[in-house]
């Protein structure tokens, strides 16, 4: 190879060359959309197989490498050019027509819209990702979060929501993974040949040249360079360091998806949320709103408000209100270890620059990134640098959002765990890039071609019923045979790369069987996913896979970060137990597991094992894109199958138990696994009918499939996020922006009001007339003296919270209620008299207090930290209710 820097190497690219009937293929290979189209795969399949499978379903490396003499034999098949020309049409009429968000909000997205409908800025939202797993070909994702991502840009497509993206275009992507002879994980980080790839660079027009931004590090600044991605109508721009300008080491920024040391992940950082925002603005992108998704972007907040300080000359409050407004955090992460955390002298190094721009000095700046803003010790940490500069923020599952919620509780000291202001979103999937074409087809023929386009019409999926038994079942059996026919080619293909000789190998390929059991697990390597539970009896599942009248087989795939040597020991510990007698074989580790490997499995096996660490697994998606397959989960009650799990769909193992002791979880945990699998899931998959069906097993895989489909689609999730976030964010962004940041400066003004008259807001007293005991469904009315200073009634909220009293004298489940100033009535102390009146329902001991909180109609989304006063002035949680006090005690 010759090195660039001995020479002068003058690149040009070279382009496929294709008759002009063909010249549709070339803007389809260059869209993301015909990775949800089978009709579309098979046009570049139909070219050439082989090719298609050496190019790893890459259709712009396929036509680039087609030979000539194929392409002119295309061109003149009448039958071909009939489909390619079926398929464009198709094409055409998803990017220019009318999508789900364009016919609820015709406001939102035409600059012209008809009479009778009110004009509003046009809605533009601009998402931000570490990764995006759009297709196998291209790698720049490593895994659950990245799929999240690109199927979120899919849905929007596919709704017409007005999205944009940013992210960062990795020249080696993540990792590619292979075993050694011992089990041990070994990775390859070979480049993607972006010529290849369906990606452009973006040309100025007055230039000729690349578009590019400079973003500052310490001691220089790094060129950054803008690509274009589309995906169907959604463009994303991905960001590029490998530049000459730069030095090697600043060309490597890019280098890998979460590869190098803490400086590389923070250079990344900045240049994703810095230069992400500066790309946009570069390029003539206008996005009024912002959603974060994960921490890894958050440096973007930090941008926006710098630039709209120098912009409106305004204080950093002033702009800090403005910018919070458009933002929407969503955090994945379910424990704090998992957060990207900065060390204060590496924080200052790269961002202390800032200080200036920002209007802050270091110590305000480093307080952005901590949940205790006292606490100098304290690690910056990006997560809660989203939170404080984003006035909306999600988990991404009901039982994630909870956990989210206790996470980050320091932020907001007073406020009871349930009213934290951290939502949830339940994630999602995108359907039609993870049912198999065979489903696919059966669902257009017995529900409708529209199935994927309307996110809240689940009553369509009562057609699934529809189905005959015999037909669902039989399209199940051929998606397992043709995962156990691909995972033989792969098994043979990893061993002789391992070194094997050829009769181990063909042992290893043939102890598969299409027609048997097959248990699939698949996901990241990591201690807390527990791959190795259904290892932790061996005996019982030797047993298991001994059983010659129930035969099982399973299925395992997954990475484990170059960094986590447990992980590694993960794998190397399942490979050396399957490599055992008896029938253990028939456990086989599936090497480089991505988004091939994870849709071949989710299409074929029969059941999807999931057995985290309860409370650890934020959502998870693959059981999702499992359950659309029909293939039923059996889980952990964790993440989205917490709330997922009917009987009737699926196996829940245990009943949302933790335990402080992980030896007995793993103990307990994998009996519970066991029991499941011996009693209950292979007595009714192997129970057959006279015609050989599993009559009950099919009634439970169409249960699932009309339950799950509907429910945990990205589709639905992106309308979630249009309809709960964006639009609010946009509603609020358009009044605190409005006229030079007025109602942003005025919100911030109030809010320092707050600050400044808080300590002189107390509650004087609280009187009810309630006994010991009163009678169900009573009306009690309290009354409380508040004193507020120089703050006026208006501008406070005064609440009676009411709930039960635990036997530790807690209050649990609270209700706010809003009481009303008593006009007219003076106090010698001057307080204010505020009253209102509950009803205790149902029976047992229930407790009241008061509390008082700022009132401003403009803080939506959010609570002001360090702003609750309850009862006797403390500024804490309510003290514990004693039953002797202000209990209302049902009869």
């Amino acid at each position: 190879m010759l090195n660039a820097g001995q020479a002068k190497i003058r690149s040009f690219r070279v382009v496929p060359d294709l008759p002009e009937a063909l010249q549709p293929l070339l803007e389809i290979a260059h869209n993301l959309w015909w990775t949800w189209h089978p009709e579309a795969v098979d046009l570049f399949k139909r070219l050439d197989r082989e090719l298609w499978q050496e190019t790893y379903h890459n259709p712009v490396r396929l036509l680039g490498s087609t030979t000539q003499s194929m392409l002119d034999r295309a061109a003149s098949d009448r039958s071909y050019l009939h489909q390619l020309n079926a398929v464009h049409a198709r094409f055409r009429e998803h990017m220019e027509g009318a999508g789900w968000f364009q016919k609820q909000y015709p406001a939102f997205v035409d600059a012209t819209v008809s009479e009778g409908v009110t004009k509003v800025p046009e809605l533009r939202v601009a998402y931000f990702s570490a990764e995006f797993g759009l297709t196998e070909c291209f790698q720049i994702y490593s895994g659950g979060l990245g799929c999240l991502a690109g199927d979120h840009l899919k849905s929007a497509s596919e709704l017409g929501v007005p999205v944009c993206a940013v992210g960062l275009l990795y020249r080696c992507g993540y990792f590619h993974q292979y075993l050694n002879a011992d089990g041990w994980q070994q990775e390859t980080y070979p480049d993607q040949d972006f010529p290849n790839q369906p990606i452009r660079r973006i040309i100025d027009p007055e230039t000729g040249e690349q578009y590019r931004v400079t973003v500052e590090l310490p001691g220089r600044d790094v060129t950054v360079g803008i690509w274009e991605c589309d995906v169907g109508r959604v463009k994303l721009y991905l960001l590029d360091t490998n530049f000459p300008e730069n030095d090697r080491a600043d060309r490597d920024i890019t280098r890998t998806l979460y590869g190098g040391d803490i400086e590389t992940r923070i250079q990344q950082e900045l240049i994703l949320g810095v230069g992400g925002i500066r790309a946009l603005d570069k390029i003539g992108e206008k996005p009024n709103v912002f959603h974060i998704n994960e921490g890894h972007a958050a440096f973007l907040a930090l941008e926006r408000i710098a630039r709209l300080r120098a912009e409106h000359n305004c204080s950093f409050e002033d702009a800090r209100t403005a910018a919070a407004g458009a933002h929407i955090f969503t955090t994945h992460t379910p424990v704090p270890a998992g957060i990207d955390r900065f060390a204060p002298e590496l924080v200052e190094g790269y961002i202390g620059r800032m200080c200036g721009p920002l209007g802050l000095d270091l110590e305000g700046l480093l307080s952005l990134g901590r949940s205790d803003v006292f606490n100098t010790n304290e690690l910056f940490s990006m997560a809660v640098l989203a939170l404080r500069t984003s006035n909306y923020a999600n988990g991404v599952s009901r039982l994630h959002g909870n956990v989210a919620r206790g996470m980050w509780k320091d932020i907001w000291p007073q406020v009871p765990e349930p009213e934290i202001p951290i939502g949830h979103v339940t994630n999602g999937v995108h359907a039609r890039s993870w049912v198999s074409p065979t489903l696919s087809r059966l669902f257009d023929r017995y529900i409708g071609p529209d199935w994927q386009q309307d996110p809240g019409d689940f009553d369509a999926w009562d057609a699934i019923e529809e189905i005959p038994d015999e037909e669902l079942w039989l399209a199940h059996c051929r998606q397992r045979e043709k995962l156990i026919t691909w995972a033989r080619r792969r098994i043979r293909a990893q061993m002789k790369h391992r070194g094997s000789g050829h009769d181990d190998i063909e042992s290893a390929a043939a102890a598969l069987n299409p027609d048997i059991f097959t248990i699939g697990f698949a996901r990241r390597f990591a201690t807390y996913k527990r791959g190795t539970l259904l290892m932790n009896d061996p005996e019982r599942l030797r047993r298991l896979f001994n059983d010659e009248d129930r035969p099982v087989q399973l299925l395992v795939a997954g990475k484990s970060h170059p960094a986590d040597g447990p992980g590694k020991e993960l794998i190397r510990d399942l490979v050396k137990f399957a490599s055992e007698s008896d029938h253990l074989n028939r456990i086989v580790f599936l090497e480089d597991y991505d988004i091939e490997v994870g849709r071949r499995l989710v299409q074929g096996c029969d059941i999807w094992l999931n057995t985290p660490i309860r409370g650890m697994e934020a959502s998870g998606t693959s059981g999702m894109k499992a359950a659309m397959n029909g293939v039923i989960n059996v889980s952990i009650l964790d993440g989205w199958w917490d709330e997922g799990y009917d009987p009737e769909v699926g196996f829940a193992i245990g009943k949302g138990e933790t335990y402080d002791d992980r030896d007995a979880a793993d103990s307990i945990e994998s009996r519970a696994l066991y029991d499941a699998l011996e009693r209950r899931i292979l007595p009714e998959f192997y129970q057959r009918d006279e015609s050989g069906l599993p009559r009950q097993w099919v009634r439970r895989m169409k249960a699932s499939i009309r339950q799950h489909t509907p429910r945990f689609s990205t589709n639905r999730m992106v309308a979630d996020y249009a309809e709960q976030f964006y639009l609010l964010a946009h509603g609020a962004t358009q009044t605190l922006m409005a006229n030079n940041l007025e109602g942003a400066r005025d919100l911030a003004r109030h809010v320092q009001r707050f600050r400044e008259q808080w300590d002189n807001v107390s509650v004087r007293s609280v009187i009810a007339d309630v006994g010991a005991a009163v009678p169900a469904r009573t009306p009690i009315t309290v009354r409380t003296h508040v004193t507020l200073g120089d703050l006026n009634p208006e501008e406070v909220r005064v609440q009676l919270y009411h709930g039960e009293v635990t036997s530790l004298g807690d209050l649990a489940h609270g209700v706010a209620m809003d009481m009303s100033p008593v006009a007219g009535e003076e106090t010698d102390d001057g307080s204010t008299v505020f009253q209102g009146t509950f009803a205790a329902s149902g029976s047992g001991r229930r407790g009241f207090t008061v509390r008082v909180i700022p009132r401003d109609d403009r803080l939506v989304g959010t609570i002001i930290p360090g702003m609750m006063t309850w009862h006797d002035g403390n500024h804490h949680s309510p003290e514990p209710v004693r039953a002797s006090e202000r209990v209302a005690q049902g009869a």
